[in-house]
C-alpha cells in the first residue's frame, strides 16, 4: 500500500537525471488522467492503475508539475531596500548606487546588524511564502556579511533551515558578493582574505556545496575571479558565476574554463561565450525577474537553446534587483521575454534547475525513484500555467510525499 496516492492528474514533466538542451529542452510527457503512488517520499508508481493508498488526494484532472526548484537566490539578509526604487526611477543604475554605498553594501551593514533568529526568523517565512507559490527547492547564497563572522552567520542560517524547515536548501558561499567598506580600493586584499581565510573554513565545516563571485566592472575582475574559484576547487567546493549581468569580463569563458556547474544572469554574453558554455556543458541559469525589476535587456535565451546550452529559470530572490520569490512569475516572463515555450521552460525550473544544483538525480521530474515533490496547479493544463500570472495558482504543494500546502 503507499501512503499517498495523487489520482486522477493531468502530469506534465521532463523526464530523467541529466539537463536538457537544444531540442530535448521541450520534450516533456503529458499524461492526463494519471495517478501517482507516493511511498516513503519517493514516487514508486506513475500509470493508469489505482493501487490502494492509505491517503488519497484527487486532482480532478488538473496539471500536476514537479515541484518548482529555484536554483538561484540570495534568501539570507537582513534589511529591506525599498528606498533604492526612487533612485532607480531617476536613472541610477546598479553599479552608480553600488558606488555610493547602497545596493549590496546597504543589506551588507544590515546584515551584519541582525542576529542569528532574526536572520532566521525572516528566511524561514521567507521559504513558507516560496513553498506556498510551488517551489520545493531552493539555492541559497551568501554575500551579505562579506566578513568571516556574518558569512558563517549567513550560511549557518541555512544550515539550520536546511534541518528544520521542509524545503530543500543547497547552499552556496558568496562571500565575493562585493567588496567590503572596510577594503574599500583594496580588493587584492580582500580576495586574499577570501581565499586564505574564508574559504578554508567554511569548506572544513561543510557549510556550503558551491563557491559563487560576481564577475563585473567595479567588483571583482577576471583574475580576481579566477584565485577565488581556483581556490574553491581547491578545497572541494563546486564552482559558479555571476557572469556577464552588466558588462562582459570574460565571465562566462572563465566559468565554462573552470567546469563550473552553472553560469549565472548572462546578459552581455556574444557568441564566443555561449559557444564556450555549450562546449563545457556549464548550465546558463537565467534570471528574467531581475531584468523585469531593473528595466534591463534580457538574456538572449533562444539563442543560447539554439547553440545546445542547458538553461534553466530561478527567481534571483534578493532585497535589491528580484524582491520577488514567485517562480511562477519568472517563469511567464520567461515565456513573453525569452520566447520560449511552456515546455522548455517547463523544463528550465525544475530539471534544469536542479541540475544547476547538483539534485537532477532526485529532483526535477516525476518518474519512479525520484523525491515526491509535486505541484498541484489550479490550472486544466501547462498552457494555462503560463497565460495567467500575477496571482497564485497553486492548489496543494506535495514535499517529499507530504501535503504541506493547499489554496
Amino acid at each position: 500500500m503507499f501512503d499517498l496516492l495523487v489520482k486522477n492528474a493531468h502530469l506534465a514533466t521532463p523526464m530523467g537525471v541529466g539537463p536538457k538542451k537544444g531540442q530535448t529542452l521541450g520534450e516533456i510527457t503529458i499524461m492526463p488522467g494519471v495517478n501517482i503512488g507516493i511511498a516513503g517520499g519517493k514516487i514508486a508508481y506513475v500509470g493508469h492503475d489505482e493501487p490502494p493508498a492509505a491517503q488519497v488526494l484527487d486532482a480532478h484532472g488538473q496539471l500536476v508539475t514537479p515541484g518548482l526548484v529555484d536554483c538561484h537566490t540570495h534568501l539570507v539578509f537582513g534589511g529591506s531596500r525599498q528606498n533604492e526604487l526612487a533612485l532607480k526611477l531617476a536613472g541610477a543604475d546598479y553599479l552608480e548606487i553600488l558606488a555610493a554605498g547602497g545596493g549590496i553594501l546597504s543589506t551588507v551593514a544590515a546584515t551584519r546588524a541582525a542576529d542569528f533568529d532574526e536572520l532566521y526568523s525572516r528566511a524561514s517565512n521567507f521559504l513558507d511564502d516560496m513553498l506556498a507559490h510551488g517551489t520545493t527547492t531552493v539555492e541559497a547564497k551568501s554575500g551579505y556579511g562579506l566578513n568571516l563572522e556574518d558569512e558563517l552567520k549567513q550560511l549557518e542560517v541555512a544550515a539550520k533551515l536546511q534541518s528544520d524547515h521542509p524545503m530543500d536548501i543547497v547552499s552556496t558561499f558568496m562571500g565575493a558578493h562585493a567588496v567590503p567598506p572596510e577594503y574599500k580600493d583594496n580588493a587584492d586584499a580582500y580576495v586574499d582574505f577570501v581565499v586564505n581565510e574564508m574559504i578554508p573554513v567554511i569548506a572544513s565545516k561543510n557549510l556550503a556545496e558551491y563557491c559563487d563571485i560576481f564577475c563585473e566592472a567595479g567588483v571583482f575582475d577576471l583574475e580576481q575571479n579566477r584565485r577565488v574559484l581556483q581556490a574553491a576547487k581547491n578545497a572541494g567546493l563546486g564552482v559558479k558565476m555571476h557572469a556577464n549581468e552588466i558588462n562582459n569580463l570574460g565571465g562566462a569563458v572563465l566559468a565554462a574554463e573552470l567546469g563550473a556547474s552553472s553560469a549565472e544572469h548572462l546578459i552581455a554574453s556574444n557568441e564566443a561565450d555561449m559557444g564556450a558554455l555549450a562546449a563545457a556543458g556549464t548550465i546558463a541559469v537565467l534570471l528574467p525577474a531581475t531584468s523585469f525589476y531593473l528595466g534591463k535587456d534580457y538574456a538572449a535565451a533562444a539563442k543560447m537553446v539554439e547553440k545546445g546550452i542547458a538553461i534553466a529559470i530561478a527567481s534571483d530572490f534578493n532585497p535589491g534587483s528580484s524582491p520577488n520569490f514567485n517562480m511562477q512569475f519568472a517563469m511567464t516572463t520567461a515565456c513573453l521575454k525569452y520566447r520560449l515555450h511552456p515546455a522548455q521552460v517547463l523544463t528550465a525550473a525544475t530539471l534544469n534547475a536542479a541540475c544547476a544544483i547538483g539534485r537532477g538525480s532526485c529532483k526535477g521530474t516525476i518518474e519512479v525513484g525520484k523525491d515526491a515533490d509535486l505541484v498541484v496547479w489550479n490550472c486544466p493544463d501547462l498552457d494555462y500555467l503560463f497565460y495567467r500570472y500575477g496571482n497564485n495558482q497553486v492548489c496543494h504543494v506535495i514535499k517529499s510525499g507530504k501535503i504541506i500546502g493547499a489554496m
